[in-house]
């Protein structure tokens, strides 16, 4: 259930009202301040929706700073051992690519 802000137009004192979507702004409504039902305005919010910015917001965005550093030397450990491969390999020519078999047979056809 949404929650909308009511001013009091006698003091200005501002205050909260749990209301249904459907349901009409309220004309008078209970002021702590002034006491007894005061005549109020709906204010308009920015409303409590939340916004999600950015390429994504994943569990693995805020890990440990030991899960991070253990991460970091792991990958600079892998980049370094393929560095020698990529130098190793240049030299020969690269693999042929397999060759796929089309099948001819046709889709039988339900009745």
């Amino acid at each position: 259930m949404p929650t909308y802000e009511y001013q009091c137009k006698t003091c200005g004192q501002t205050f909260d009202v749990f209301q249904s979507i459907k349901a009409s702004p309220l004309r008078k409504a209970e002021c702590e301040t002034c006491g007894g039902k005061q005549p109020v305005r709906r204010l308009i919010g920015t409303g409590g929706a939340l916004l999600f910015k950015g390429s994504g917001f994943y569990q693995t965005d805020y890990r440990s700073k030991s899960y991070q550093d253990k991460a970091k030397s792991e990958t600079e450990s892998k980049s370094g051992d393929s560095t020698k491969k990529e130098s190793t390999t240049s030299d020969s020519k690269p693999a042929a690519a397999p060759k796929v078999e089309k099948s001819s047979e046709k889709p039988k056809k339900k009745d």
